[in-house]
């Protein structure tokens, strides 16, 4: 690969691109592969600081407040459908058919 062109009038011409060899394009793929590892690592790590920072601020939480926050547990039977009104609710009654009125004579 050149750095400058050639200027001369007598060289040898331009250069042409020539495709790498073995060698060359195993280097690359070598390359490629360890820096994937590293950054799938270096997520890895930062991942699980992120756990261990969250797991000492709920525990410092706790031993400020002196009691853990106890959370209502959602209704077992709720469907998130029907909370978001795209199908009716299976709380909702249906409205049970009235026998008729017997006719008077």
């Amino acid at each position: 690969m050149a750095t400058r062109p050639n200027d001369s009038p007598t060289g040898p011409g331009p250069q042409h691109f020539q495709l790498p060899n073995a060698r060359e394009l195993r280097a690359q793929a070598v390359h490629r592969l360890q820096i994937g590892i590293f950054g799938l690592a270096t997520m890895l790590l930062l991942v699980g600081l992120a756990n261990i920072i969250m797991d000492r601020a709920r525990q410092a939480e706790v031993g400020v407040s002196g009691t853990s926050q106890v959370q209502e547990a959602p209704k077992a039977n709720t469907d998130p459908l029907a909370d978001i009104g795209a199908v009716p609710s299976p709380e909702t009654t249906l409205p049970t058919a009235q026998p008729a009125a017997a006719p008077t004579n």
